[in-house]
C-alpha cells in the first residue's frame, strides 16, 4: 500500500487488486463460537483462549510478537496459564476479568478470543461399574422390534440380553457372536437411542425388542461374497419370522462414493426390498476416510466446514438409496479427556462445535439431486493435538465420541466410545421403531414422513446453511425433535393422512388453522411442517431412477373450489411449476421434491390483520405424475403417507390440539348431515 501511494506500483498485483475491501478486525470479529453463543461469564475471573495472528515465515518477528504480547498481558494484570507456540499457531489460555476480556478483544495482534471447550464426555461416565445399575427387564413380546445388521451381537451384555429376540449370522462360516465390537456398540444405540442420557440418569428401560443379523466379519468387513445377498437373506428372515419393520445398517463401502449417475448394487437392493416388504432401512451416510484427500494439520480446523462439500466427502453405498433414511453426524462434545484433565492446557482443539456437522460426515446429493442425508444425529467429533507442533488428528473417541454398550463387558468394560455416522444412524432407527408403539400399523413411508416432518435444524447448522445453501447437502432436514413425535400435544399437533393415488391426479387436504395460531400478542415462533413419503419402483437402467413422482404443495385459496380449479387447469408441467406456494418455505418445492421423502417448514413470528392465513384457507395438494417409462410398471394406485404439524411451543397457553379436534369433529358432523 505504501508502494502504491508513492510509485503507483504494487507487488503481487493480481492478488492486491482482487481484494474487495480492506477493513479493521473488530471485537465482534474476534469472538469465537462459544463466546458469541454464551457471552462472557458473569464471574470475577474466568478462563479464555486467545489465538494470535500467525507469522509463519519470520521467526524473528514471531518471537517479537510473543514477547510483546506477554509483556502486555503482564502490564494489564492478565494471568497467562499456558501456551502453545508454533510457526503457524500461537495459543494462550489466560485468566482475566470482564474489563480485561474487552481489552483482549481489541488487541491488534489477537486473531480470536473464545471460551475454553466445555462440552465433554467425562471419563467417570464411561468407566462405571455395571453392577451399579438395576437389572434390565424384558420389554414384552408385543414390543416393536429393531434389527441391527452389523458385525454380530454380544447377547450376554447386561443392558441388552433381556431385550434380545434373536441373533443370527448370515455370513457363511461365522457365528452370530460379535468379534469386532461395532455391532454391539450400534445395538445399544438402536435399543436405547440417546444412550448417554440414559447412562447419566442410570435409567435403562427397554421398550423395543432387539434383533441382530451378522453380515460383517471380525474386521467389520464383508469379503466372503456379495453383501447384497447376505442382507437380503437377513431381512427376509426377520420379516417372515418376527414381522420386523425397522432395520439399521451402519455399513458403507468407502470404495463406492456417489458422484452422480445411476444407483446400483446395495442401494438398488435396499430400494427394492423397501418397496416389496414395506420395511424401513436406516443407513449411515458414511465417514470420510483420512488419506491423501484430507486436510493437513491446522487445515482441519481452519478449512472447516468447507471441505465437507468436496468430492472426498461424498456419501457412499448404500447411503444414496432413495427409499431409505440416510443419517449424517452432528458433534455433541468439544472437550477431550485431556482438556478435562488439564483445564489450563489449550493444546487440544476441537474441529466441530456442538450441533455442527461432524468433520467426518459425508454429504449428498443422491440421484437426480435428491436430498441426502435426510437426517442428522449425534455421531461424535474429532480434535487436533497441537502440542509440540504435531497437529495430530485425534479421531477415535478421546471424549468426543458416542458412548454405548461395549463388547468387553465381561472384562469390566461394559461401555465403549466411538465416533462415526455408524453411531448416528441407530439413534434414528430407535426413534423409528419407537413410533410403532403409538402407531402399530404405521408403514415405512409414514415412519419416514413423521421423522422428517419433526426434524428441526440445529441453530449452529442452520447458520452454515444461511451462509451457503449447499450445506443442505450435509445437514438434510436436520435433527429429529422428539417433543411431539409420538403423540400430539396441545401446543404441537400432528395430522396424518395418505392413501393410494392414481397417476396424473391430485389429492386436496384442507388444513385447519385455529384462530389462536394466527393470534396477535407478543412475537413468538410458530411453525407449519409438512412431510410426505412414498416408495416407488426403481430401475438403474433409466435416466430417471424412480418410476413415479409424488410431491406436495402448500397453498392458500379462498375455498376448495378455487384450489382444485387452479391445479386441474395446470395440465402442462410449466403451468404446474408456476403455481405459487405459501411463501417462506425453508427448503423449497424444487429442492425437496427430488427425493421420495420430502419435508419442509414454514416459520412465522407475527401475523397482522392482512396476513394470508387469517384471510384464506390452507391446503396441502399431493400430486402424482409418473415418468413415461414407468407408467406400465407402476401400480394403478400408488400409496403415500402425508404428515402435517402445527407447532406453537412458545405459547404456554396454546390449545391448538383442542381447537383442531373441534374443527375436525364439526366437519365430520357436517358431512354426516349431508
Amino acid at each position: 500500500m505504501a508502494s502504491l501511494a508513492t510509485t503507483g506500483q504494487v507487488t503481487n498485483e493480481k492478488v492486491f487488486y482482487a481484494l474487495k475491501s480492506v477493513d479493521g478486525w473488530s471485537p465482534d470479529d474476534r469472538k469465537g463460537w462459544a463466546l458469541k453463543k454464551q457471552g462472557l461469564p458473569e464471574l470475577d475471573s474466568f478462563l479464555l483462549d486467545v489465538e494470535l495472528w500467525p507469522l509463519e515465515d519470520n521467526h524473528q518477528e514471531r518471537g517479537q510478537e510473543w514477547e510483546a504480547f506477554e509483556a502486555w498481558l503482564t502490564h494489564e494484570g492478565i494471568d497467562k496459564q499456558d501456551q502453545v507456540k508454533q510457526s503457524g499457531l500461537t495459543l494462550y489460555r489466560v485468566r482475566c476479568n470482564l474489563i480485561q476480556a474487552q481489552q483482549l478483544l481489541r488487541h491488534r495482534d489477537v486473531r480470536s478470543v473464545d471460551l475454553p471447550p466445555s462440552f465433554g464426555l467425562e471419563r467417570s461416565t464411561v468407566f462405571q461399574d455395571i453392577q451399579n445399575f438395576p437389572v434390565v427387564s424384558a420389554p414384552g413380546e408385543q414390543a416393536p422390534g429393531v434389527v441391527v445388521l452389523d458385525s454380530g451381537l454380544a447377547t450376554g451384555h447386561p443392558l441388552l440380553g433381556a431385550a434380545v429376540g434373536d441373533a443370527q449370522s448370515f455370513l457363511p462360516g461365522e457365528s452370530a457372536a460379535d468379534e469386532n465390537g461395532h455391532g454391539t456398540h450400534v445395538a445399544g444405540l438402536a435399543m436405547y437411542g440417546d444412550f448417554e442420557s440414559s447412562l447419566r440418569s442410570s435409567l435403562f428401560v427397554p421398550t423395543l425388542r432387539l434383533f441382530s443379523g451378522r453380515i460383517l466379519d471380525r474386521n467389520n468387513e464383508n469379503t466372503s461374497g456379495f453383501v447384497e445377498k447376505h442382507i437380503e437373506k437377513a431381512v427376509r428372515y426377520f420379516v417372515s419370522n418376527y414381522g420386523c419393520r425397522v432395520f439399521n445398517l451402519s455399513f458403507g463401502d468407502a470404495n463406492k462414493p456417489y458422484l452422480g449417475g445411476h444407483l446400483k448394487g446395495l442401494s438398488l437392493t435396499l430400494d427394492a426390498l423397501s418397496r416389496e416388504l414395506g420395511v424401513l432401512f436406516v443407513v449411515s451416510a458414511g465417514n470420510h476416510r483420512v488419506g491423501e484427500d484430507s486436510p493437513e494439520g491446522l487445515a482441519w480446523r481452519d478449512n472447516y466446514p468447507h471441505y465437507l462439500l468436496d468430492d472426498a466427502w461424498r456419501i457412499i453405498e448404500p447411503a444414496p438409496a432413495l427409499n431409505v433414511l440416510t443419517v449424517g453426524s452432528l458433534a455433541r462434545h468439544n472437550q477431550t479427556y485431556n482438556s478435562q484433565r488439564y483445564p489450563l492446557d489449550p493444546s487440544e482443539i476441537p474441529i466441530s462445535q456442538p450441533d455442527q456437522p461432524s468433520p467426518f460426515t459425508r454429504s449428498g446429493h443422491s440421484v437426480d439431486g435428491a436430498i441426502k442425508p435426510e437426517l442428522m444425529a449425534h455421531g461424535g467429533n474429532w480434535a487436533l493435538n497441537t502440542r509440540g507442533g504435531m497437529n495430530r488428528l485425534l479421531d477415535q473417541g478421546h471424549g468426543l465420541g458416542v458412548i454405548s454398550t461395549g463388547l468387553d463387558f465381561a472384562l469390566g468394560r461394559p461401555f465403549a466410545v466411538d465416533s462415526g455416522t455408524s453411531m448416528a444412524a441407530p439413534q434414528v432407527a430407535h426413534l423409528a421403531a419407537s413410533i410403532l408403539q403409538e402407531h402399530p400399523d404405521a408403514n415405512a413411508s409414514l415412519l419416514r414422513a413423521l421423522l422428517c416432518a419433526h426434524a428441526v435444524m440445529p441453530e449452529e447448522s442452520q447458520a452454515l446453511i444461511d451462509r451457503n445453501k449447499d450445506f443442505r447437502k450435509v445437514c438434510g432436514y436436520g435433527q429429529v425433535d422428539v417433543t411431539a413425535l409420538h403423540r400430539s400435544l396441545e401446543s404441537a399437533v400432528t395430522l396424518i393422512a395418505g392413501g393410494p393415488i392414481r397417476n396424473k391426479l391430485h389429492h386436496f387436504y384442507e388444513i385447519p388453522i385455529p384462530d389462536e395460531f394466527t393470534s396477535g400478542g407478543r412475537r413468538r415462533l410458530r411453525e407449519i411442517a409438512v412431510g410426505l413419503a412414498y416408495a416407488p419402483i426403481v430401475r438403474s437402467t433409466r435416466i430417471k431412477y424412480r418410476a413415479t413422482r409424488i410431491d406436495f404443495r402448500l397453498v392458500t385459496a379462498p375455498d376448495l373450489e378455487h384450489v382444485t380449479t387452479m391445479f386441474n387447469k395446470a395440465t402442462e408441467k410449466i403451468n404446474y411449476d408456476n403455481i405459487p406456494e405459501l411463501k417462506t418455505a425453508t427448503v423449497g418445492q424444487q429442492a425437496r421434491s427430488k427425493g421420495t421423502v420430502q419435508a419442509d417448514i414454514w416459520c412465522f413470528k407475527q401475523f397482522n390483520k392482512d396476513a394470508i392465513l387469517r384471510n384464506q384457507k390452507l391446503f396441502v395438494v399431493v400430486t402424482r405424475n409418473d415418468f413415461p417409462w414407468g407408467e406400465p410398471l407402476c401400480a394403478t394406485e400408488e400409496s403415500y403417507s402425508l404428515v402435517v404439524c402445527l407447532r406453537d411451543r412458545e405459547n404456554e397457553d396454546a390449545r391448538l390440539y383442542t381447537q383442531i379436534r373441534n374443527q375436525l369433529q364439526a366437519r365430520m358432523r357436517g358431512r354426516a348431515k349431508l
